[in-house]
């Protein structure tokens, strides 16, 4: 799909069932995004989009699938239509923000109503995107919110030790500075939003896979294997018995 190509005017066929309640696209996904869009052609337009974009995307079409995947799955960042079946997207996000869920929300919506955007941001919405949009700025505007949950202005995380551009993908650490593959991106971007946090196999693999997917015992090994011989072996660090973790204050010393 072109990147500039408005997500209204998708020409996709409309293969797949309809009555489907989750959908889930296998691939290279990367971090993981949850979309909550009854619209079938939007839906497998952004799909399609977000992957060729390197997210890994689980996909329900009403809002009560959608807070049953938002309270068992740890998602980076949550796409929300407001016009959904069973349950509509503003009482979805109210649910989910009373429920503790601090999960960044971007809603996208043909809804050209002052009020109802001001209620969504209000409710706790991290930002509004009005349809018909282009993908580059879907991509940006989920850029901006996750540096802002991560408490940064600019486009990076991190300090001088290590440091991961989101915008470039490109991980500086050691000395050394390199493009980092789909997956290994994932992965440091989980490890440095919450720096010193010990991360478990299991959450590490939530974070970079969706659903339907098989993933295999060492996935989680290679990629931390990938990611220590471009960088050093130090700079994940194993906690026995728990899991992995990245230190931004340790990392300069080794």
């Amino acid at each position: 799909m072109d990147a500039a190509v408005i997500v209204y005017n998708a020409r996709m066929s409309l293969r797949g069932r309809a009555t489907a309640k989750a959908w889930h696209l296998p691939g290279g996904g990367t971090m993981r995004v949850l979309l909550v869009e009854d619209d079938l052609q939007i839906g497998q337009s952004l799909l399609r989009a977000l992957k060729d974009a390197n997210y890994s995307v689980d996909w329900v079409r009403d809002g009560a699938s959608g807070w049953r995947a938002i309270s068992d799955t740890e998602y980076t960042v949550v796409l929300l239509d407001l016009g959904l079946p069973k349950m509509g997207g503003l009482d979805l996000l109210r649910q989910a923000r009373t429920a503790g869920n601090e999960v960044p929300v971007l809603i996208l919506t043909a809804r050209d109503d002052l009020d109802a955007r001001v209620q969504g941001l209000d409710i706790g919405a991290d930002d509004y995107l009005l349809k018909p949009f282009q993908l580059p700025e879907l991509l940006a505007r989920i850029r901006a919110v996750l540096r802002r949950k991560a408490g940064h202005a600019v486009s990076c995380l991190g300090n001088d030790a290590i440091s991961l551009d989101l915008d470039k993908r490109v991980l500086s650490c050691n000395g050394v500075s390199s493009v980092l593959s789909a997956r290994e991106f994932a992965l440091m971007h989980a490890f440095l939003e919450r720096p010193g946090a010990i991360l478990s196999r299991e959450q590490l693999e939530e974070k970079l896979y969706g659903w339907g997917r098989e993933v295999e015992s060492n996935a989680v090994d290679v990629l931390i294997h990938s990611v220590r011989k471009k960088f050093g072996t130090t700079v994940i660090r194993n906690v026995r018995g728990l899991g992995w973790t990245v230190s931004v204050s340790d990392t300069a010393k080794s």
